[in-house]
């Protein structure tokens, strides 16, 4: 089943701080223009996500749909970072690191991330030049 267009999307918690000011760094460094974005909160990820066993009650990780195969937590990040311009793909050798250690140090800072940088009280609105990149 192809779950969306060929680019990869990742989906963010759109009211995490940390989580926008991720995404518009990715914006910034994805010079080829490959990846798509939404917002957990929003109708592309509740059409999406569920059928891909991920429960948007319970989700507290980025997710990043690529050719199809879904990632999470560390894994996602790394893979969005292989794909970035610059010295950031660099990180995805921290692949060979155990997953089980990669996600412990993730979750530390998705456990806390309202908490270290804050929320919003509704998910980030892309300024006009950045909305085709986005799903709704």
């Amino acid at each position: 089943m192809t779950v969306m267009s060929q680019n990869p999307v990742i989906f963010f918690d759109g009211v995490c701080n940390l989580c926008n000011a991720s995404v518009q760094f990715a914006i910034e460094h994805d010079k080829k223009n490959i990846f798509k974005f939404a917002a957990l909160q929003g109708n592309h990820a509740k059409s999406i996500l569920p059928s891909l066993g991920i429960d948007l009650n319970k989700i507290e990780s980025i997710v990043l749909v690529e050719n199809n195969k879904l990632y999470t937590r560390s894994s996602a990040a790394l893979r969005i970072a292989k794909h970035l311009n610059g010295f950031w793909p660099l990180l995805y050798g921290l692949i060979i690191i155990p997953k089980f250690i990669r996600d412990w140090f993730y979750d530390i800072i998705a456990k806390n991330r309202y908490k270290w940088w804050g929320k919003q009280e509704s998910c980030w609105v892309p300024t006009p030049e950045l909305k085709q990149k986005f799903y709704n």
